[in-house]
């Protein structure tokens, strides 16, 4: 089992819209590798949180505000926090002493590391990964450049 991917998919799109690439719906799932419907509910949510401006038509999303200023956690919050990161399981046996102590005994270990990725989310926001993305970029653009010459 994983995390849902919704949070890396908002980040994508938002990297896409903060490095100026204004794009539909259809070229940001081309981009994302993915279909154009769960973009346009994602960019539902980035709106609704306040992260973008979005309008209909090509190229019709851009940044609300500067991506400095957009955390992590916040993008997370607003794609992902319907439920906790760690679901226990619903129906353990009661007449099984295990089953019967298992979930409160993970609950406060599960809430811990939960906290723990929420506080560490907190500490990032989007112009770090752009910033990231950039510096990947360059670095293959000079690599590329070197075996040119």
């Amino acid at each position: 089992m994983s995390i849902p991917s919704r949070f890396s998919v908002a980040i994508h799109i938002l990297t896409i819209l903060e490095m100026g690439r204004g794009a539909s719906s259809e070229e940001i799932a081309g981009s994302v590798g993915t279909n154009a419907a769960i973009i346009r509910l994602l960019l539902g949510k980035l709106k609704k949180a306040g992260f973008i401006h979005a309008r209909r038509g090509i190229k019709g999303s851009s940044l609300a505000k500067p991506s400095r200023e957009i955390n992590l956690l916040d993008i997370y919050n607003a794609t992902e926090k319907e439920a906790a990161l760690f679901l226990l399981h619903e129906n353990p046996n009661p007449s099984c002493p295990i089953g019967k102590n298992i979930q409160n005994a993970l609950s406060g270990i599960l809430d811990e590391a939960q906290k723990a990725m929420e506080d560490k989310l907190s500490e990032y926001n989007l112009s770090d990964v752009s910033s990231e993305i950039r510096q990947r970029i360059e670095s293959k653009n000079k690599g590329f450049n070197k075996k040119q010459a």
